[in-house]
Formats: structure tokens, C-alpha cells, sequence
């Protein structure tokens, strides 16, 4: 099982108790909605730590992000590494919040998507004006634009993969040892 929907996910949680949400999301998007009982295990983390959380994980993983991109990178690594038991909630948190499944919600933030179009078109829109006085600033433009052409064709984002690292999105943090715990945990009912 590689991905599921948001109506399937919410009766496999239901009925299997073994099964362990991971949100893959920054600290501060999960801090904003979250599924109860998820584990915060940000991206770039899943990659930091991929053996242990190989070796650790014991049953199904669903792993979950905004719209579903991000938690299907760490299903392909997981499963590159050997982990076969993982499926991502397919349309993300979007979808889940769209089918009325409940959400514990916290304090409001930008999704990372949202940042990024704002950063990149910020970059245009600053590149454009700039040009007025000096030519060659146009070429900023440019650079973004074959930026968030390279991001759409290889379903990666170099900017969005720095701002997460921005204090902002780090708000609230993550305790990895308790999010790899809780993995482990999983697999030994406990």
C-alpha cells in the first residue's frame, strides 16, 4: 500500500491501533493542525535518522504532510531502505481537513507552500522593479523562474527545504528522540 485517502486512513486508525501517524510537516505546520495522536518528525529528520527508523518501526507507518509531496519523498527513502510497511494519507492534511476528519488545531501559521510563493514572488516582483534602474536584475527573475520550473518537474523544492529551517518554521521544535521512541514504541505495543 503506497498511498490512501483521507475517508480510508480514518477507519484503518480506527480499527488498528498499531498503526502510527507520522507528520512529516514542519514543527510550526504541525503545531498549526495536526491529527491527535501523530508523531512530528519533520522531513529533513526522516532523512537524518532513516536506519534507526528503519530498524525502530514496527508495524504501518501513515506518514502525512500538507498535500501529500513531502511524505511521499519519505515513503520512497523509507522504502529504499528496507521499510515496506508505510503508506502516505494521499492529498495530505488538505485532504483530511477537507473530508471533516478531526484535527487538533493550535496557533495558525503559513503552510510552507504558502511561504515559498510569497518568497518567490517577492523575489520576482523585487527583481522587476529593480530592473528599472539596473538591467541586469532581471536576470533574478529568471533564476526564479527556472527555480520553481526545476521544483515542478523533479516534485523537489531547494527553497521550501531552506525555509523550513527558518526559526519561524522550527516554532515549538521537535523532540526527535521522543518521535523515534514513539516508532519504536510501535512496534513493541507500547
Amino acid at each position: 500500500m503506497s498511498s490512501i485517502d483521507a475517508a480510508s486512513a480514518r477507519s484503518l486508525i480506527a480499527a488498528n491501533p498499531d498503526v502510527l501517524v507520522v507528520d512529516v510537516r514542519t514543527p510550526a505546520e504541525f503545531g498549526t493542525a495536526h491529527i491527535d495522536g501523530a508523531v512530528n518528525l519533520p522531513l529533513d529528520q526522516v532523512d537524518a535518522h532513516l536506519r534507526r527508523i528503519v530498524t525502530d518501526a514496527g508495524g504501518l507507518l501513515l506518514l502525512i504532510c500538507q498535500s501529500g509531496n513531502r511524505a511521499e519523498r519519505a515513503r520512497a527513502a523509507l522504502s529504499d531502505a528496507g521499510l515496506s510497511d508505510v503508506a502516505v494519507l494521499d492529498g495530505g492534511m488538505n485532504a483530511w481537513i477537507a473530508s471533516g476528519a478531526p484535527v487538533n488545531r493550535g496557533r495558525a501559521r503559513w503552510p510552507l507552500e504558502r511561504q515559498v510563493r510569497l518568497v518567490a514572488g517577492g523575489l520576482v516582483l523585487a527583481a522587476v522593479v529593480a530592473s528599472l534602474w539596473i538591467p541586469v536584475a532581471l536576470a533574478v527573475a529568471g533564476l526564479v523562474g527556472a527555480g520553481l520550473t526545476f521544483a515542478a518537474l523533479t516534485d523537489t523544492c531547494a527553497m521550501g527545504l531552506l525555509l523550513a529551517r527558518l526559526p519561524y518554521n522550527r516554532a515549538g521544535g521537535v523532540d526527535v528522540e521522543a518521535a523515534l521512541t514513539r516508532l519504536r514504541g510501535s512496534r513493541t505495543g507500547g
